[in-house]
């Protein structure tokens, strides 16, 4: 799985991160894990036009001694489907810049 990881988390960071993603994102029902939502406008292809497939997301793990970001957009309603495919360069840098002003605010 390709992943963009934050590691070496200190635990005032794993509990300033956990809070922030306890507030903000959707949590996924299973422990630590969250879903990123990826906006409409960054939706490529094929991807805006599955209606039924909305939300898209990108799961997101925390731990307390890293972050890992799936580099997959998913969706919340079929297992499998041609609009879930990993990132393209855009999305990918999009997930990217996200998570890094999320830590840059949380600092």
């Amino acid at each position: 799985m390709k992943q963009y990881v934050i590691d070496q988390l200190r635990p005032n960071d794993y509990f300033k991160i956990k809070a922030y993603l306890d507030m903000n994102l959707r949590q996924s029902g299973i422990p630590d894990i969250y879903w990123l939502i990826l906006p409409q406008n960054m939706q490529e292809g094929n991807q805006a036009e599955h209606a039924d497939c909305q939300p898209l997301y990108f799961a997101l793990e925390l731990s307390q001694s890293a972050l890992s970001c799936e580099l997959l957009v998913r969706t919340l309603s079929h297992v499998r489907c041609d609009c879930m495919r990993y990132a393209s360069l855009a999305q990918r840098n999009w997930l990217i810049q996200t998570i890094d002003d999320i830590c840059d605010q949380l600092a």
